[in-house]
Order: structure tokens, then sequence, then C-alpha cells
């Protein structure tokens, strides 16, 4: 049976900024700027048709390998998300919270994203989960230790426990997976809360994505049959 509701929870792993940039002839920043400003009308977009939560897959972990001067641009842009940009997310009534370690974030971005989290805590008409120096397997660590430190004997180790161990809790389960680019791969992204997620896979480079992809996105969840093991 098809079902006609549109997803809860929407994820986006964000890929192909770099390719823009030099399909473009542009340098790597012109592609991760072109890929945020996609970013904005993605999130609109998305909350306009009615999801409940967006997450955006913008850092991993794994991404401080990169060149040193390609991370500083990628932190510069997070910093406008936080800062720039909460005119943004108060304007369309979004929360915004990050979900990933605050380690190795300098002061004034741990400080920035917990100005915008409490900025935005009131708004209710989607929440904006961002993905920031996160990795889906250190949640999950992170979430055992948490247990460990609360003395949780191993029998009282339940899905629901563990689930309440994680970043931001009460984010639900991911209803679709996207991830642009062609690449076929969930690269570490919302392990813990995609047992059943259905997975989209587009050829297309995120900054070439627009507000018709987004609801050809929703319309393809439409028309699929989601099946949970039963």
């Amino acid at each position: 049976m098809t079902d006609m509701t549109v997803p809860r929870h929407l994820g986006f792993i964000v890929d192909g900024n770099r390719r823009w940039a030099k399909k473009h002839g542009l340098p790597t920043y012109e592609g991760h700027l072109a890929g945020y400003n996609t970013l904005k009308d993605i999130i609109v977009e998305t909350i306009d048709q009615g999801v409940e939560y967006i997450s955006l897959y913008t850092f991993s972990t794994e991404n401080w390998q990169r060149a040193k001067e390609e991370v500083s641009n990628l932190m510069g842009l997070m910093m406008r998300l936080f800062k720039t940009d909460m005119k943004l997310l108060l304007d369309n009534d979004l929360r915004l919270v990050v979900a990933g370690s605050r380690d190795r974030l300098p002061k004034k971005m741990n400080d920035a994203i917990d100005t915008v989290q409490e900025r935005t805590a009131h708004c209710r008409r989607g929440t904006v989960v961002v993905c920031f120096n996160y990795g889906g397997q250190q949640e999950i660590v992170q979430a055992v230790r948490t247990l460990i430190e609360q003395h949780v004997a191993s029998e009282e180790v339940t899905i629901e426990r563990l689930s309440e161990a994680m970043y931001q809790p009460e984010v639900p389960p991911v209803d679709m997976i996207v991830r642009t680019s062609g690449e076929k791969r969930l690269s570490n992204f919302m392990l813990w809360r995609s047992p059943y997620s259905e997975i989209l896979f587009l050829d297309k480079l995120f900054p070439d994505m627009t507000k018709a992809d987004v609801a050809a996105i929703i319309k393809e969840y439409t028309n699929r049959s989601r099946r949970f093991g039963g």
C-alpha cells in the first residue's frame, strides 16, 4: 500500500560541492559557498513541503583530514549559518539543533552553537538538525559511554535507553536519506536512526539542487511502500 504522507524526517548527505567547483573551473571555496547558498533554499522548501525535521550532513569527523584552508573555509560558512543567518531561521519559525561532538571546535564556534540553539528553541514550524563534526559510529560510542557513566546495568541497556543517550535524542528516525553527487554510500551518517530509512541517490551535484528537486524527492518517498521487517 502506498504511503501518501510526506516524510517526518528527511536527511541530506550534502555532497558534490568540490566537484561542482572543479566542473565550473572555480576554487574549492566557491563550490562550498554555492552549496551553502543552495542549502538555505533546500531547508526552507523542505519545511514548506510539510517535513518536520531536516537533517544535514555538513561536516564529518573525518573532514578534519582535508586541507587546512578548506577546513577553515567550511568553519567560516558554518559560523554564517549559526550567526548571520539566524534571522532566516527565526523568520521561518525554524528551530536549529546541532548533532555532533563539540571536541576540537573553537570556543567561538561552541558559543555560536549555544546561542543559535537557545535563540531558536521556541520555534515550532520545523527543526533543522545540523550534523556538524558528526560521525554515526562516534555517536553510538558516545551514547554507550553515557550509559556507563550513568552506571546503567547491562540488563537494563535497551534500544530505548541507548536512543535517549544519542545526540539530540528528541530527533526521530530518518524516513528517507538523500545523497547527492551520484555517490552511493551512507558515509557514517545517522547510523542509529536509519535502520529502516528509505535511501535515494541523486546524480545531481548539491549546488545544482532546486526547490523542484525537493518536491520530486517527497513524491518519490510518497510512491514507495515502506517496510519495517514485518
